[in-house]
């Protein structure tokens, strides 16, 4: 290689003299008059022309009707006052994170203003948003409210595992939500506490949520997970996003094989587990003690699901655990959830799998905010992640097969370029 590029400047030397010196070529000046008969009536014609300019913003817990509009460019009391006083306008001085667009005259004042926000429930407001107008036509100010759907755009992302999940999606500008379902879905094949190793790979296709197509602040902008892959110890784990029929959708493996059992490995959405299940030092008691559950971090309030459908048996104050809430599911298997600081149903409810119970809190025999869970089996103590690995999966119909396999062979192409910044493809399952 040294060789070959000392020939090359060899070469190069022996033919450069060859070439012309541009300050020996001839030079000559060209001077030429531009008409512009024109320009006169352009530019009286741009002077009657009535200017308009659109703003943009986002709405402060702080906000006043005039620091609003001030920010926005626009300079009218009677917009202020009517902020102040219309029903539905009032909502802008409400709350933090909604998108506003203003258009303003030459004079500043406000000709129209469009207000884009979360849909009123936390279910609601993920498939849909508000859009508030406010108009003004000869007879004055008026205002508008309309539900309108969230348009969702395909987005990809892939990352390394080099500290933790979340410091690797954050890296990867992964949000938040969409890092949590990444760590849900793959939760009863991973161990996210304690199996994730440095150098582990995912790649995702997920949903960005865009209102009247300008990306949306709240739900961290994101929606559903459509498809993942997520490398563990030189293993390959899949998920796919499918509807099947008229059932709710679910994640399933390239296989077609269900991601979903009848038990979730978690009553929480991704947390930190404190305390594994197991032996560990009693920080009340001061002695090891069994600890026949898991205990998970998390501020109080968070909600707290139940991991399989069942019947509440119990629910109210039990000695030191606090407000409890306890859940019989089939095969003589039960499940504990303790230390609560609110609890959502009554003994003798009927509850679906993931549907929220009770809020974490720090009652009881209780050092700090946490979850306490337990996992029984006819009365024995079990560790609730290997009993969410063993449960019997759900099965997608045969009548779906055909469709499923155009859905995978189309995500697989999305994760594909997914992959491409996150390195080789591992494609053992």
């Amino acid at each position: 290689m040294i060789i070959g590029l000392a020939g090359f400047g060899i070469t190069a030397f022996g033919i450069a003299p060859m070439a012309p010196d541009a300050a020996d070529l001839p030079q000559r000046w060209l001077t030429e008059t531009v008409p512009h008969d024109a320009a006169p009536s352009q530019l009286e014609a741009l002077a009657q022309h009535e200017l308009q300019l659109w703003r943009s913003e986002v709405t402060r817990g702080s906000d006043s009707a005039e620091a609003l509009l001030r920010r926005l460019g626009v300079a009218d009391p009677d917009a202020a006052r009517f902020l102040r006083s219309d029903h539905h306008a009032r909502k802008l001085l409400q709350g933090r994170g909604k998108l506003l667009r203003a258009r303003v005259d030459a004079r500043g004042g406000l000709i129209d203003l469009v207000a884009r926000y979360p849909a009123e429930g936390s279910e609601q407001a993920k498939t849909h948003f508000l859009r508030l107008t406010i108009l003004r036509d000869a007879a004055g100010l008026s205002s508008k409210l309309e539900v309108a759907p969230l348009a969702a755009q395909v987005r990809l992302a892939s990352g390394t595992i080099v500290r933790s999940l979340f410091a690797a999606t954050d890296e990867a500008r992964v949000p938040d939500n969409v890092a949590s379902q990444l760590a849900d879905i793959f939760s009863t094949e991973i161990d996210f506490h304690r199996e994730l190793k440095r150098g582990d790979t995912f790649s995702i296709v997920y949903e960005g949520l865009y209102a009247d197509g300008e990306a949306v602040p709240w739900n961290e902008g994101a929606g559903r997970v459509l498809a993942a892959e997520f490398v563990n110890r030189g293993r390959a784990h899949h998920a796919l996003w499918f509807g099947a029929g008229s059932a709710k959708g679910g994640y399933f493996a390239l296989d077609g094989s269900s991601k979903r059992r009848a038990f979730l490995a978690s009553p929480m959405e991704f947390s930190r587990v404190t305390s594994g299940f197991g032996s560990r030092f009693h920080p009340i008691l001061n002695s090891w003690r069994a600890h026949q559950g898991v205990d998970y971090s998390a501020p109080t309030g968070t909600p707290v699901r139940t991991v399989g459908e069942g019947l509440v048996e119990f629910a109210g104050w039990q000695n030191g655990y606090g407000k409890v809430v306890e859940v019989r599911h089939s095969n003589e298997r039960s499940t504990l959830y303790a230390h609560l600081s609110a609890m959502s149903v009554k003994k003798g409810d009927r509850v679906a799998q993931g549907q929220q119970l009770g809020a974490v809190g720090n009652t009881g025999w209780s050092t700090g905010s946490h979850l306490h869970f337990e996992f029984r089996v006819k009365g024995a103590h079990q560790d609730p992640l290997q009993v969410a690995k063993a449960a019997e999966t759900l099965t997608i119909d045969s009548a779906s097969r055909e469709r499923f396999a155009e859905v995978t062979r189309a995500m697989q192409g999305q994760l594909d370029v997914a992959e491409t910044m996150a390195g080789v493809r591992i494609t053992s399952e």
